[in-house]
Protein backbone atom coordinates (compact mmCIF):
# COMPACT_ATOMS: atom_id res chain seq x y z
CA UNK A 1 0.00 0.00 0.00
CA UNK A 2 1.44 3.62 -1.18
CA UNK A 3 2.31 5.88 2.13
CA UNK A 4 -0.34 8.37 0.90
CA UNK A 5 -3.46 5.67 1.11
CA UNK A 6 -1.94 4.25 4.69
CA UNK A 7 -2.32 7.85 6.09
CA UNK A 8 -5.54 8.07 4.30
CA UNK A 9 -6.97 4.85 5.79
CA UNK A 10 -5.31 5.61 9.14
CA UNK A 11 -6.54 9.27 9.52
CA UNK A 12 -10.06 7.73 8.21
CA UNK A 13 -10.40 5.06 10.12
CA UNK A 14 -8.92 5.62 13.31
CA UNK A 15 -8.73 10.00 13.74
CA UNK A 16 -5.49 9.57 15.86
CA UNK A 17 -2.36 11.85 15.40
CA UNK A 18 0.29 10.70 13.79
CA UNK A 19 3.97 9.92 15.41
CA UNK A 20 8.01 10.28 13.71
CA UNK A 21 10.44 10.01 16.19
CA UNK A 22 12.85 8.39 13.75
CA UNK A 23 13.30 5.54 16.49
CA UNK A 24 12.57 2.69 14.40
CA UNK A 25 13.53 0.05 17.49
CA UNK A 26 11.24 1.67 19.67
CA UNK A 27 7.83 1.51 17.60
CA UNK A 28 8.41 -1.89 15.94
CA UNK A 29 8.96 -2.75 20.07
CA UNK A 30 5.69 -1.27 20.82
CA UNK A 31 3.72 -2.94 17.65
CA UNK A 32 5.02 -5.75 19.08
CA UNK A 33 2.80 -6.19 22.22
CA UNK A 34 3.41 -5.94 25.96
CA UNK A 35 6.09 -8.38 25.89
CA UNK A 36 7.74 -6.24 23.97
CA UNK A 37 6.44 -3.51 26.32
CA UNK A 38 8.18 -4.68 29.52
CA UNK A 39 11.56 -4.97 28.15
CA UNK A 40 11.13 -1.63 27.34
CA UNK A 41 10.40 -0.50 30.66
CA UNK A 42 12.80 -2.19 32.34
CA UNK A 43 15.65 -0.06 30.32
CA UNK A 44 14.96 3.02 32.30
CA UNK A 45 12.28 5.18 33.25
CA UNK A 46 12.51 7.79 30.41
CA UNK A 47 14.43 8.01 27.13
CA UNK A 48 15.48 10.99 25.25
CA UNK A 49 14.64 11.28 21.67
CA UNK A 50 15.85 14.59 20.30
CA UNK A 51 13.88 17.14 21.37
CA UNK A 52 11.53 13.83 22.64
CA UNK A 53 11.30 12.41 26.56
CA UNK A 54 9.22 9.09 26.14
CA UNK A 55 8.13 8.10 29.33
CA UNK A 56 8.53 4.10 28.97
CA UNK A 57 6.89 3.12 31.79
CA UNK A 58 3.29 5.37 31.43
CA UNK A 59 4.00 3.78 27.55
CA UNK A 60 4.17 0.10 28.91
CA UNK A 61 1.47 0.67 31.76
CA UNK A 62 -0.70 2.22 29.20
CA UNK A 63 -0.20 -0.59 26.62
CA UNK A 64 -1.20 -3.20 29.13
CA UNK A 65 -3.95 -1.14 30.28
CA UNK A 66 -5.52 -1.43 26.50
CA UNK A 67 -4.43 -5.36 25.37
CA UNK A 68 -7.23 -6.99 26.84
CA UNK A 69 -9.93 -7.92 23.91
CA UNK A 70 -11.90 -6.63 21.15
CA UNK A 71 -14.21 -4.73 23.84
CA UNK A 72 -11.37 -2.32 23.66
CA UNK A 73 -11.80 -0.71 20.56
CA UNK A 74 -14.05 2.60 20.62
CA UNK A 75 -17.24 2.49 18.84
CA UNK A 76 -15.61 5.12 16.32
CA UNK A 77 -13.08 2.21 15.61
CA UNK A 78 -15.42 0.01 15.03
CA UNK A 79 -17.46 2.33 12.44
CA UNK A 80 -14.78 2.15 10.55
CA UNK A 81 -13.15 -1.36 10.34
CA UNK A 82 -16.92 -2.29 10.06
CA UNK A 83 -17.05 0.05 6.90
CA UNK A 84 -13.98 -1.37 5.77
CA UNK A 85 -15.46 -4.99 6.39
CA UNK A 86 -18.39 -3.45 4.33
CA UNK A 87 -16.07 -2.94 1.11
CA UNK A 88 -15.16 -6.40 1.02
CA UNK A 89 -18.63 -7.87 1.37
CA UNK A 90 -19.54 -5.13 -1.31
CA UNK A 91 -16.78 -6.76 -3.70
CA UNK A 92 -18.54 -10.43 -3.40
CA UNK A 93 -22.07 -8.94 -4.01
CA UNK A 94 -23.28 -5.92 -5.30
CA UNK A 95 -25.88 -3.69 -4.58
CA UNK A 96 -29.19 -4.61 -6.02
CA UNK A 97 -30.54 -0.87 -7.51
CA UNK A 98 -34.19 -1.03 -6.55
CA UNK A 99 -34.25 2.47 -4.19
CA UNK A 100 -37.71 1.13 -2.87
CA UNK A 101 -36.92 -2.14 -1.88
CA UNK A 102 -33.91 -0.95 -0.19
CA UNK A 103 -35.67 1.98 1.76
CA UNK A 104 -38.17 -0.34 2.81
CA UNK A 105 -35.60 -2.44 4.42
CA UNK A 106 -33.64 0.82 6.05
CA UNK A 107 -36.99 1.93 7.36
CA UNK A 108 -37.46 -1.57 9.14
CA UNK A 109 -34.31 -2.21 10.02
CA UNK A 110 -34.08 1.70 11.71
CA UNK A 111 -36.96 0.53 13.20
CA UNK A 112 -35.85 -3.08 14.79
CA UNK A 113 -32.44 -1.71 15.93
CA UNK A 114 -34.36 0.61 18.37
CA UNK A 115 -35.44 -2.57 19.57
CA UNK A 116 -32.40 -4.05 20.28
CA UNK A 117 -30.44 -3.76 23.08
CA UNK A 118 -27.78 -1.77 21.68
CA UNK A 119 -29.86 1.07 19.38
CA UNK A 120 -27.25 3.64 18.55
CA UNK A 121 -23.68 2.89 16.72
CA UNK A 122 -21.10 5.76 16.33
CA UNK A 123 -22.20 5.29 12.20
CA UNK A 124 -25.87 4.48 12.70
CA UNK A 125 -26.92 1.65 11.48
CA UNK A 126 -27.39 0.87 7.41
CA UNK A 127 -29.09 -1.81 5.78
CA UNK A 128 -28.83 -2.82 2.25
CA UNK A 129 -29.89 -5.32 -0.39
CA UNK A 130 -27.10 -7.09 -3.01
CA UNK A 131 -27.92 -8.47 -5.78
CA UNK A 132 -27.58 -11.95 -5.52
CA UNK A 133 -29.43 -15.24 -5.70
CA UNK A 134 -27.33 -16.47 -2.93
CA UNK A 135 -29.27 -16.83 0.78
CA UNK A 136 -26.96 -14.78 2.83
CA UNK A 137 -26.74 -11.72 5.55
CA UNK A 138 -23.81 -10.31 6.83
CA UNK A 139 -23.46 -8.08 9.68
CA UNK A 140 -20.39 -5.94 9.70
CA UNK A 141 -19.19 -4.44 12.95
CA UNK A 142 -20.45 -0.98 13.68
CA UNK A 143 -24.26 -1.65 12.18
CA UNK A 144 -23.58 -2.41 8.57
CA UNK A 145 -26.02 -5.00 7.19
CA UNK A 146 -26.43 -6.83 4.12
CA UNK A 147 -28.99 -9.32 3.04
CA UNK A 148 -28.87 -10.99 -0.84
CA UNK A 149 -32.17 -11.04 -2.83
CA UNK A 150 -32.01 -14.83 -2.23
CA UNK A 151 -32.68 -14.67 1.74
CA UNK A 152 -35.21 -12.10 1.06
CA UNK A 153 -37.04 -14.56 -1.19
CA UNK A 154 -37.09 -16.82 1.83
CA UNK A 155 -39.41 -14.63 3.69
CA UNK A 156 -42.86 -15.85 3.03
CA UNK A 157 -44.18 -12.07 5.00
CA UNK A 158 -43.00 -8.79 6.76
CA UNK A 159 -42.14 -11.19 9.68
CA UNK A 160 -39.53 -12.94 8.63
CA UNK A 161 -37.54 -10.46 6.91
CA UNK A 162 -37.85 -8.84 10.35
CA UNK A 163 -36.35 -11.69 11.95
CA UNK A 164 -33.77 -11.93 9.46
CA UNK A 165 -32.73 -8.05 9.83
CA UNK A 166 -33.27 -8.60 13.79
CA UNK A 167 -30.69 -11.49 13.75
CA UNK A 168 -28.10 -9.43 12.02
CA UNK A 169 -28.31 -6.69 14.75
CA UNK A 170 -28.27 -9.34 17.19
CA UNK A 171 -25.06 -9.93 15.48
CA UNK A 172 -24.09 -6.33 15.66
CA UNK A 173 -25.38 -6.05 19.75
CA UNK A 174 -22.70 -8.76 20.87
CA UNK A 175 -19.56 -7.68 18.95
CA UNK A 176 -19.81 -11.08 17.12
CA UNK A 177 -17.25 -9.48 14.05
CA UNK A 178 -14.73 -7.80 16.12
CA UNK A 179 -14.43 -11.19 18.24
CA UNK A 180 -12.95 -12.40 15.03
CA UNK A 181 -9.97 -10.41 15.28
CA UNK A 182 -6.90 -12.69 16.89
CA UNK A 183 -6.29 -11.63 20.01
CA UNK A 184 -2.70 -10.81 19.00
CA UNK A 185 -3.87 -8.13 16.66
CA UNK A 186 -5.83 -6.38 19.05
CA UNK A 187 -2.85 -6.05 21.50
CA UNK A 188 -0.53 -4.66 18.58
CA UNK A 189 -3.12 -2.22 17.31
CA UNK A 190 -4.62 -0.81 20.88
CA UNK A 191 -1.22 -0.60 22.09
CA UNK A 192 0.24 1.66 18.89
CA UNK A 193 -2.98 3.49 18.96
CA UNK A 194 -2.54 4.34 22.71
CA UNK A 195 0.05 6.07 22.66
CA UNK A 196 -1.22 10.18 23.17
CA UNK A 197 1.42 12.18 22.39
CA UNK A 198 2.12 10.39 18.64
CA UNK A 199 2.54 12.62 15.77
CA UNK A 200 3.97 10.93 12.84
CA UNK A 201 5.02 7.31 12.31
CA UNK A 202 7.84 6.94 9.83
CA UNK A 203 7.31 5.11 6.57
CA UNK A 204 8.17 1.19 8.18
CA UNK A 205 6.19 1.59 11.19
CA UNK A 206 2.99 3.21 9.70
CA UNK A 207 3.46 -0.15 7.02
CA UNK A 208 3.66 -2.40 10.21
CA UNK A 209 0.05 -0.57 11.85
CA UNK A 210 -1.47 -0.51 9.01
CA UNK A 211 -0.72 -4.09 8.38
CA UNK A 212 -2.05 -4.98 11.52
CA UNK A 213 -5.34 -3.05 10.33
CA UNK A 214 -5.57 -4.76 7.00
CA UNK A 215 -5.07 -8.04 8.93
CA UNK A 216 -7.41 -7.52 11.67
CA UNK A 217 -10.28 -6.81 8.27
CA UNK A 218 -8.99 -9.79 7.00
CA UNK A 219 -10.13 -11.65 9.95
CA UNK A 220 -13.34 -10.58 10.03
CA UNK A 221 -13.70 -11.10 6.11
CA UNK A 222 -12.87 -14.59 6.04
CA UNK A 223 -15.48 -15.31 9.32
CA UNK A 224 -18.09 -13.52 7.40
CA UNK A 225 -17.82 -14.27 3.78
CA UNK A 226 -15.88 -17.68 3.94
CA UNK A 227 -16.16 -19.26 7.32
CA UNK A 228 -19.05 -18.13 9.71
CA UNK A 229 -19.70 -17.68 13.35
CA UNK A 230 -20.19 -20.40 15.35
CA UNK A 231 -23.26 -22.43 16.42
CA UNK A 232 -22.74 -20.75 19.75
CA UNK A 233 -22.71 -16.96 18.01
CA UNK A 234 -25.52 -17.88 15.54
CA UNK A 235 -28.10 -19.37 18.06
CA UNK A 236 -27.22 -15.97 20.46
CA UNK A 237 -28.63 -14.30 17.64
CA UNK A 238 -31.04 -15.97 16.99
CA UNK A 239 -32.06 -15.69 20.57
CA UNK A 240 -31.76 -11.63 20.01
CA UNK A 241 -33.93 -11.73 16.66
CA UNK A 242 -36.61 -13.09 19.16
CA UNK A 243 -36.57 -11.10 21.66
CA UNK A 244 -36.09 -7.95 19.15
CA UNK A 245 -39.31 -8.62 17.02
CA UNK A 246 -41.36 -9.43 19.87
CA UNK A 247 -40.68 -5.80 21.00
CA UNK A 248 -41.03 -4.54 17.39
CA UNK A 249 -44.30 -5.98 17.54
CA UNK A 250 -43.68 -9.19 14.97
CA UNK A 251 -44.26 -12.54 15.34
CA UNK A 252 -41.68 -14.27 16.24
CA UNK A 253 -41.90 -17.25 14.54
CA UNK A 254 -41.42 -15.02 11.39
CA UNK A 255 -37.84 -16.49 11.59
CA UNK A 256 -38.99 -20.15 11.62
CA UNK A 257 -41.36 -19.40 8.67
CA UNK A 258 -37.92 -18.04 6.86
CA UNK A 259 -35.89 -21.32 7.56
CA UNK A 260 -38.36 -23.59 6.61
CA UNK A 261 -38.29 -21.70 3.35
CA UNK A 262 -34.55 -21.86 3.29
CA UNK A 263 -34.43 -25.52 3.62
CA UNK A 264 -35.92 -25.88 0.25
CA UNK A 265 -34.00 -23.09 -1.44
CA UNK A 266 -30.49 -24.22 0.29
CA UNK A 267 -28.45 -25.60 -2.41
CA UNK A 268 -25.53 -27.57 -0.65
CA UNK A 269 -22.64 -26.27 -3.78
CA UNK A 270 -22.88 -22.66 -3.08
CA UNK A 271 -20.96 -20.27 -1.03
CA UNK A 272 -23.96 -19.31 1.42
CA UNK A 273 -26.13 -19.95 4.44
CA UNK A 274 -25.28 -23.42 3.83
CA UNK A 275 -21.50 -23.05 4.16
CA UNK A 276 -21.30 -20.33 7.37
CA UNK A 277 -24.05 -21.41 9.08
CA UNK A 278 -25.55 -24.09 10.89
CA UNK A 279 -28.45 -26.00 9.16
CA UNK A 280 -31.59 -24.52 8.99
CA UNK A 281 -32.98 -27.86 11.36
CA UNK A 282 -30.38 -27.34 13.93
CA UNK A 283 -31.41 -23.59 14.29
CA UNK A 284 -35.43 -24.50 13.80
CA UNK A 285 -34.50 -27.09 17.08
CA UNK A 286 -32.95 -24.58 19.38
CA UNK A 287 -35.45 -21.88 18.61
CA UNK A 288 -38.23 -23.89 19.28
CA UNK A 289 -37.01 -25.21 22.14
CA UNK A 290 -36.60 -21.48 22.99
CA UNK A 291 -40.02 -19.80 22.28
CA UNK A 292 -42.32 -23.33 22.55
CA UNK A 293 -44.59 -24.77 19.77
CA UNK A 294 -45.09 -23.37 16.36
CA UNK A 295 -47.80 -20.92 15.87
CA UNK A 296 -49.16 -19.78 12.39
CA UNK A 297 -47.48 -16.06 11.06
CA UNK A 298 -50.81 -13.88 10.57
CA UNK A 299 -49.53 -10.74 9.15
CA UNK A 300 -52.40 -7.40 9.06
CA UNK A 301 -53.35 -6.64 5.19
CA UNK A 302 -51.79 -3.85 5.32
CA UNK A 303 -47.94 -4.93 6.29
CA UNK A 304 -48.58 -7.78 3.91
CA UNK A 305 -49.60 -5.23 1.52
CA UNK A 306 -46.23 -3.08 1.86
CA UNK A 307 -44.02 -6.31 1.91
CA UNK A 308 -45.93 -7.40 -1.63
CA UNK A 309 -45.39 -3.77 -3.23
CA UNK A 310 -41.53 -3.49 -2.11
CA UNK A 311 -40.48 -6.90 -2.50
CA UNK A 312 -42.82 -8.85 -4.49
CA UNK A 313 -40.99 -8.57 -7.76
CA UNK A 314 -37.35 -9.10 -5.37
Amino acid sequence: MKRSNRREFLSQAFKYGLWSLGATPMISAILSGCEMLDNIAESGPTIELGDYTIDTKAIAKKGQSVSKTFEDFTPEQEYYIGRTVGARVLQKYPPYDNPRANQYLNVMGQMLAQASDCPETFGGYHFLIQDSDEINALAAPGGFIFVTRGILRCCPNEDAVAAVLAHEIGHVQYKHGLQSIKQSRITSALTSLAIDSAKEYGDADLAKLTETFEESISDISQKLIVNGYSRSFEYQADVSAISITKRAGYNPYGLVDMLNQMKIQLKPDRQDFAKTHPSPDSRLAEIQAYIGKNSVVTSPPTRQSRFKAALGSI
